[in-house]
């Protein structure tokens, strides 16, 4: 594929995105995905029998947890 062909990164505008990752809602080169990535302050985790909760608050995560003394 030729690089012309190749979307801009949506963030730098400086760098064309790889083919792997032009597939995103918004493509993003590899740093500034790394970028992005770093500033999401969230977490998925499983509770029993209940499915799946968003997690946004650290202390919460550590309460899910029964086994856990500290």
């Amino acid at each position: 594929m030729e690089d012309y062909h190749l979307p801009i990164c949506t963030n730098c505008y400086a760098v064309r995105v790889e083919p792997q990752r032009r597939n995103m809602t918004r493509p993003t080169c590899l740093r500034c995905g790394e970028i992005v990535a770093k500033q999401r302050k969230f977490t998925v985790a499983c509770n029993n029998k209940q499915g799946y909760e968003l997690i946004t608050d650290p202390n919460h995560l550590k309460q899910l947890n029964p086994k856990r003394t500290t």
